[in-house]
């Protein structure tokens, strides 16, 4: 059995194709350079935290020095960033007054002059190797592009940022030899390929299928496809056109390539699109759906704008996190501990949807012949990027008693072959009528 090589495999192996032995790094998945900063701490120069949700500080307990937490002053990247510092005392700490950033913030747009300053401020202090090529390409399933000169500083992907690093890059080349990377195997794509994969997943995505029943010939229409990573399952559950749009281009041009790799370039048309203004005439679709979306944006809109490009006659699916509900580990710990971390993160706008609202959001709204119900989610695979991700934000919580008993009841779990969690979502499918 081959094993896949880790995120940590993978940027070592970059960093030694362009010849850079140490580099500063940045990013706000911040489990991306988690690996790296466990197990290669001398490729790391300084290391950047800008706006992260999610944060296990244990793996960079040894380079607490060389780490910037940047933050919003309020919201749940000011709540991580604190978590963090206060295990991290090492650390330097930045606030982005009056700022708050959700999981989707669009830091390097919203703040680009203070994170520039906040950055090259902080890696001044720290020293990194001057790449010896330029240019683009890919290395170890990674692509990359540099731009700039002076010391390496690698820019991971952001998690849905619209505009990722683009707004920055220019000042920072100014200062750095700057090396933005993508790929399937970084930032939000990792995550949401991962996701996607996962069994539950794919059955719960199977059932809005075939909830919404797609007749011969109708084109379907992805609110929000992001990577893609679900209307590649469908074009091969259909043979129906398939339009998905994203307001993020970088997720958009991701998207394509991967489905160009896997032979469907045909079948997706990926197209710029916002969910409160879709760029659609009325009556456009038979079918339209939208997953793990209606959070971010205003729900009610998005929903009127669905079902305005709708035929009559046509189905809408719809499904978003469940914070009102628990998140389940699957481990023997203590009460005290499970009350810690059973409450699923919220991570939801102001005018978003992520609970049982949504049912009736979707009958206000004019829709028929509801079909709703909670959906459970179940993760099983702890070297996925979607798990890290998750358990990131429960190892934050928990005191250093509390870690050891953590980890020793996931150790024993993974050894009985009973190691997973689980979330929900809920999902509702409505017909437009008329």
């Amino acid at each position: 059995m081959t094993t896949e090589p880790s995120v940590a495999d993978r940027l070592v192996a970059l960093f030694d194709h362009l010849d850079v032995r140490r580099a500063h790094v940045a990013s706000q998945i911040v489990g991306d350079m988690a690996g790296l900063a466990a197990a290669h701490p001398e490729r790391l120069g300084g290391i950047v935290c800008v706006t992260p949700v999610r944060l296990d500080p244990a793996p960079f307990a040894t380079v607490a020095e060389r780490m910037l937490l940047i933050a919003g002053e309020y919201g749940p990247t000011f709540e991580t960033v604190s978590r963090a510092a206060a295990r991290l005392p090492g650390a330097r700490r930045v606030m982005l007054d009056g700022y708050e950033a959700e999981g989707w913030a669009d830091t390097a747009a919203d703040r680009t002059a203070e994170l520039v300053e906040a950055m090259t401020g902080f890696l001044a202090g720290h020293t990194a190797d001057a790449p010896k090529a330029g240019g683009e390409g890919e290395h170890a399933g990674i692509t990359y592009r540099i731009e700039g000169s002076g010391p390496a500083l690698i820019l991971l992907p952001f998690f849905l940022a619209a505009s990722q690093w683009a707004p920055a890059r220019p000042e920072l080349a100014k200062r750095f030899t700057v090396i933005t990377i993508g790929g399937r195997h970084v930032g939000g794509m990792a995550m949401l390929e991962d996701r996607a994969a996962a069994p539950s997943y794919r059955l719960m995505f199977r059932g809005l299928v075939e909830a919404m029943a797609p007749r011969p010939g109708e084109a379907i229409l992805d609110v929000g496809c992001g990577a893609g990573s679900l209307d590649r399952q469908l074009a091969r559950l259909v043979p129906n056109p398939i339009t998905a749009i994203d307001p993020n281009t970088f997720l958009q041009g991701e998207a394509a390539a991967l489905a160009a790799a896997e032979g469907l370039a045909d079948r997706i048309d990926f197209r710029p699109g916002n969910a409160e203004a879709l760029p659609f005439p009325d009556a456009s679709f038979g079918c339209v759906f939208s997953v793990t979306v209606l959070e971010e944006c205003d729900a009610d809109k998005a929903l009127a704008e669905m079902i305005r490009v709708t035929k009559p006659g046509g189905r809408i699916a719809v499904a978003v996190r469940a914070t009102d509900l628990p998140q389940w580990w699957n481990l023997d710990i203590p009460d005290a501990i499970r009350r810690k971390v059973d409450p699923t993160p919220r991570s939801v706008g102001p005018r978003g949807v992520a609970d049982a609202s949504l049912y009736r959001r979707m009958r206000r709204a004019g829709l028929g012949d509801l079909v709703s119900y909670p959906a459970l989610i179940t993760l099983d695979r702890p070297d996925g990027p979607i798990w890290r991700y998750r358990e990131d934000h429960v190892l934050s919580l928990l005191s250093a008693e509390e870690l050891a008993i953590w980890h020793a009841a996931r150790d024993k779990a993974a050894s009985e072959g009973t190691l997973l969690g689980a979330h929900a979502l809920h999902c509702c499918i409505g017909a437009k009528l008329g």
